[in-house]
């Protein structure tokens, strides 16, 4: 069964046997974030991708990082030729290294890219031309507990990718924090926790290894099968 935000926080209550004086809207609600936080830091999962396209400001080799993004999946980088490049991902130490002068005027077209803190990621060398560039990340999902979306998203109140594809995860990751939230039953943790676990491996499979094959390059997925040599019989 697909989850809505209604019929997860229903379930909720009736599997803890937990009525709304105890489990509010509010408790719910962080239950299920909670939940999705930890499926989305465990598996990098297609729902997560996004495209985002700036330009580099000449002369300066810092870039903004967008709010919502969790980790860079890889920076294209399109010259005045209309060309695509790839940069290359590197630690700012080796940047230093390699262009030890980047507030000169000695600028050029950027090679690589890296990290710098929360708020920056950094090339080198610092552009000569505002290059546009194409950011490829993961981003934090619409929660399920969203109801204020901005423009152009899915109502989370029809549910989410998560919870209308895999609604035993969020399920289960939602119960390990409802019976956490209780102190108790051990048993019932214990038993949730290794739902989870179950289900999260399963995502993991699908989301990290079917959905990147290709069945005509990779072929098939093949179980293989004990075959027993004559000789033994």
């Amino acid at each position: 069964m697909a989850y809505t935000l209604a019929n997860l926080e229903t379930d909720i209550k009736g599997y803890t046997e937990v009525n709304s004086n105890v489990f509010t809207t509010a408790v719910l609600n962080r239950f299920i974030t909670n939940a999705e936080a930890r499926i989305y830091r465990s598996v990098d999962a297609d729902l997560e991708r996004h495209y985002a396209t700036s330009s580099l400001v000449v002369g300066n080799r810092y870039v903004t990082i967008p709010d919502d993004l969790r980790t860079i999946r890889y920076v294209q980088l399109t010259d005045a030729a209309g060309k695509q490049t790839y940069l290359d991902q590197r630690d700012p130490s080796f940047m230093a290294e390699y262009y030890p002068t980047p507030n000169s005027q000695s600028t050029d077209i950027p090679k690589y890219y890296g990290n710098w803190d929360e708020e920056f990621w950094v090339v080198a060398p610092t552009p000569n031309t505002a290059f546009t560039i194409t950011l490829a990340y993961n981003k934090d999902p619409i929660s399920l507990t969203n109801t204020t979306l901005p423009a152009g998203e899915p109502a989370s109140t029809n549910g989410t990718y998560l919870s209308n594809k895999y609604p035993d995860l969020i399920l289960y990751a939602s119960l390990v924090n409802a019976y956490g939230y209780l102190k108790g039953p051990t048993d019932m943790i214990q038993y949730y926790q290794g739902q989870y676990k179950e289900a999260i491996e399963t995502y993991s499979i699908e989301q990290e290894g079917r959905r990147r094959r290709n069945e005509y390059n990779d072929g098939v997925t093949r179980i293989p099968l004990k075959s027993e040599s004559p000789s033994k019989y």
